[in-house]
C-alpha cells in the first residue's frame, strides 16, 4: 500500500540521520561567556565517527574501490569501530576490526551486534599503549584477506575531509564564524578537517587541538593513558602545526571533572574526550564577548563503568585523585551558584 500524505520531512535509511546535529547553547556550564556544544552525541551511532565512517565507506563504494565482497578493515579504540559497523551493516559489507583490552563493554558488545567480527590485540607498547600492535595487526590482515580495504582512519584524506560539513554546518548555526572550536585529538582527522576549512574560509577562527597528556602528537612524552579515543602514541600524519592554535595539554583527571561538570550544568551525559574540551575552555582565557564550540563527540551511556564509575577512578587513579575530581566539581557547582557552600 503506498501512501499519497507521507511528510517531506520523513528520511531514507539510518545514514541519512548522520550529520546536521544541533548546537546547544552551554549556558550553565559557562554562565560568563557564549560556549556551545556540537552535539555529535545525537549521531545515530552515537558520535562524531559516524560522519567519518559514512563518508569513508560511501566515497569508496562510488569509487569503486570497495565491493559487496570487500572485508573492511579498521583498527579502533571504539567509536569510529561502531560507525563502520553501522554503516557496513546498511550497505551490507562484512567488517573487521582491531581493538586492544581498553574497550569498554558496552562497545564490545555493541560492535558485535552490528556484525562486525572483533579482534583483541594483548600486547602493549612501551608505552602501554596498543596502537602499534593493532595497526601492526591490520597489515596482517590486508595479506591474509586478498580482497580486503583499509579505511585508515589515521591517514585517509576523507577523514578530515568529512568534517569540512561539520565546520560549515557550525558557521550556519552560528550566523558567523565562531571565535574559537576546541577540538579533541586522537587520528587529528577531525582536528584538520575544521583548521582546513577555517583557514579557506573563516580565518580568523583559532581552532584549538586539545590532546591528552601521555600523547605524543604534539611532541610530548610517551605516556600510559586508559580513557579510549582521546590522544594517540604515535605521531597523525594529518596535522599541520601552521593553521592550529597552540594545543592545550588535559590530564586525564581533568577531562573526567570536565565529564561531570558537564553533566551536573547541562544534564549532558558525554565522553572523556569532551570532558577534555570542558577542561580545556576553562584553561584557555577566552575572553568575554568571545564565542567558542566544543564538539561534544560522543555519549556517555558506554563509559557509566568507567569515567562515571568512582570504583574505577579509584582503580585507575587512585582515591586521592577521585577525591580531587570531586572537589572540583563540588567546586565549580558553588561557584557558578548551583549549590551553596
Amino acid at each position: 500500500m503506498k501512501f499519497s500524505n507521507i511528510s517531506n520531512s520523513t528520511k531514507n535509511g539510518i545514514p541519512s540521520l548522520i550529520g546536521d546535529t544541533p548546537l546547544v547553547h552551554l549556558s550553565k556550564l559557562f554562565p560568563e561567556y557564549e560556549i556551545y556544544g556540537k552535539m555529535e552525541m545525537l549521531n545515530p551511532a552515537g558520535s562524531i565517527k559516524d560522519r567519518t565512517s559514512k563518508f569513508i565507506i560511501e566515497e569508496s563504494l562510488k569509487m569503486g574501490l570497495i565491493d559487496r565482497d570487500t572485508i573492511i578493515l579498521e583498527s579502533t579504540s571504539g567509536n569510529m569501530g561502531i560507525g563502520l559497523a553501522q554503516i557496513c551493516m546498511y550497505h551490507g559489507l562484512k567488517l573487521h576490526l582491531v581493538v586492544d583490552p581498553y574497550i569498554n563493554l558496552q562497545t564490545f558488545h555493541l560492535l558485535h551486534a552490528y556484525g562486525a567480527k572483533v579482534e583483541i590485540v594483548t600486547e602493549a607498547d612501551e608505552s602501554g599503549s596498543y596502537l602499534k600492535q593493532r595497526i601492526a595487526r591490520v597489515y596482517e590482515l590486508l595479506d591474509e584477506y586478498p580482497n580486503s580495504f583499509w579505511t585508515q582512519q589515521y591517514e585517509n584524506p576523507l577523514n578530515p575531509l568529512t568534517h569540512h560539513q561539520t565546520a560549515k554546518e557550525i558557521v550556519s548555526q552560528l550566523g558567523n564564524a565562531p571565535d574559537y572550536i576546541f577540538v579533541a585529538t586522537s587520528t587529528c582527522g577531525t582536528l584538520m578537517g575544521f583548521a582546513d576549512y577555517c583557514s579557506l574560509y573563516h580565518n580568523n577562527t583559532s581552532v584549538v587541538p586539545v590532546d591528552a597528556q601521555g600523547s605524543v602528537i604534539f611532541g610530548g612524552k610517551s605516556g600510559k593513558r586508559v580513557i579510549p579515543g582521546f590522544g594517540a602514541s604515535k605521531p597523525s600524519s594529518f596535522v599541520n602545526r601552521e593553521i592550529l592554535a597552540e594545543p592545550i595539554m588535559i590530564e586525564e583527571w581533568e577531562s573526567i571533572t570536565g565529564c561531570k561538570q558537564l553533566l551536573k550544568h547541562e544534564a549532558i551525559l558525554a565522553g572523556g574526550s569532551t570532558g577534555a574540551l570542558v577542561a580545556a575552555v576553562k584553561k584557555s582565557g577566552i575572553m568575554p564577548g568571545q564565542n567558542a564550540v566544543i564538539i561534544i563527540c560522543d555519549r556517555g551511556e558506554r563509559y557509566l563503568d568507567t569515567i562515571y564509575s568512582d570504583d574505577w577512578i579509584r582503580k585507575n587513579y587512585g582515591n586521592k585523585t577521585l577525591e580531587k575530581i570531586n572537589k572540583s566539581v563540588h567546586e565549580d557547582l558553588v561557584q557558578t551558584g548551583v549549590l551553596q557552600d
